[in-house]
């Protein structure tokens, strides 16, 4: 093992910790704001890649550009099923907690299972694209260009975020709900438009890592269960409720999987994660940067 090889293994870490919190960010934008664990949120992802997939194969539009055309989608469809599921869910008289999490499992079996009836199980891909196979050196480390744009495209998503919420009324008003939802109906708010709109922008930022995984990896109706497990590790992990713990947390996925992969064989890079979790539950239960 020589220092390019770890510098390498950590560089391709990061960039997929990069995506692997832009994923996580909007599970957590949605637990903040409603203490509801989306439990379909790996098939949001799966949704947007193949949304990624169908724009390409049938209008030929690459991926760079389908990414705004899958997040607005996106987002119209995470609103949508606030609206016409958990909106519902919410309202159960006993055992919420419950009824919300059977909710979103049901939702995420439902979604999985039509992928497969109408998209049928044989894996896809995106085989050309503009920047599919390309790679770039920098001080011979070689960095694949699709992860790193996915890493660039992961970093303004953020700081778009991050602007969002603390710069405009929306954002304000979305804070204010998260700390007291009953309250904030006495000044006028519509809480359920909030909602809505916080499930539609967490689906629209997981739209757009599904676009930028669809450039590098095979897409099939059960792709999302593998990155939304991680997902949910990078949530506990950075603190429920913390969109900059997830996005933080997604960074440190990315590095413990790839030191792990140097140290134990391939197949086992996932128990560096699990490990690390562990280890954080121990020591700070809600997390490096929650505050439940």
């Amino acid at each position: 093992m020589t220092a390019a090889t770890i510098i390498q293994s950590l560089a391709s870490g990061l960039l997929m910790g990069l995506l692997y919190g832009l994923i996580a960010v909007g599970l957590a934008l949605i637990f903040g704001l409603m203490d509801v664990t989306n439990f379909a949120h790996g098939e949001f992802l799966m949704l947007a890649m193949y949304g990624a997939f169908f724009l390409f194969a049938f209008f030929a539009i690459d991926p760079l550009l389908a990414a705004p055309l899958v997040a607005a989608g996106m987002f119209v469809f995470g609103a949508a099923i606030y609206l016409l599921v958990v909106r519902f869910a919410m309202r159960a008289k006993a055992n919420i907690g419950m009824v919300q999490i059977f909710a979103t499992f049901g939702l995420a079996i439902l979604i999985r299972g039509l992928a497969q009836f109408f998209f049928t199980p044989d894996y896809r891909s995106i085989p050309t694209s503009w920047l599919g196979g390309k790679t770039i050196s920098l001080g011979g480390i070689f960095l694949p260009v699709p992860q790193l744009v996915g890493a660039l495209i992961s970093l303004l998503a953020f700081g778009a975020l991050y602007f969002f919420i603390k710069k405009t009324d929306f954002g304000r008003a979305l804070e204010a709900t998260r700390e007291d939802a009953g309250a904030v109906a006495l000044v006028g708010i519509d809480k359920n438009k909030v909602f809505a709109l916080g499930w539609g922008l967490g689906s629209a930022l997981v739209g757009l890592a599904g676009v930028v995984m669809a450039m590098f990896f095979y897409i099939y109706p059960d792709v999302g269960a593998s990155f939304a497990l991680i997902a949910y590790v990078t949530v506990a992990l950075g603190g429920f409720g913390s969109v900059f713990g997830a996005f933080a947390g997604g960074i440190i996925v990315g590095l413990v999987e790839a030191s792990t992969a140097l140290i134990l064989p391939p197949s086992l890079k996932s128990v560096g994660i699990y490990a690390v979790y562990l280890l954080v539950v121990f020591i700070r239960p809600r997390g490096l940067f929650g505050s439940i």
